[in-house]
């Protein structure tokens, strides 16, 4: 079986924090522990004077990428419900080749 794995684009992540929320409620959480967490880095003034903000889902310990929802052939729940669309579950060789496409991405796995 393949290594799966999550690919964030975080040139696209607007910071809406759906994916928090949607974690939280699919792993039941208590309030305060994450499975994925949105840091925002900024405000900040860029060299064209535009201020501007850089929102980073980045998942936690608490991450099981969704193991019960995906072995069912459902996706991660933030995925599902991420309203930007910077998120995709599938295969890490696969996720990997699209870094060179997109370098303000990353690919999480959990190993």
């Amino acid at each position: 079986m393949s290594k799966m794995g999550l690919f964030i684009n975080y040139d696209i992540c607007f910071g809406c924090h759906a994916c928090e929320m949607a974690c939280s409620q699919e792993k039941k959480l208590p309030a305060g522990e994450f499975g994925i967490k949105i840091a925002q880095y900024g405000p900040h003034k860029n060299i064209n004077g535009d201020w501007e903000y850089t929102y980073l889902p980045i998942p936690t310990k608490l991450c099981d990428l969704c193991a019960e929802r995906t072995e069912i052939g459902k996706l991660p729940s933030c995925v599902h419900h991420c309203e930007a669309a910077c998120m995709e579950y599938g295969d890490m060789e696969e996720l990997s080749k699209r870094l060179v496409e997109q370098p303000r991405s990353v690919v999480f796995s959990l190993d």
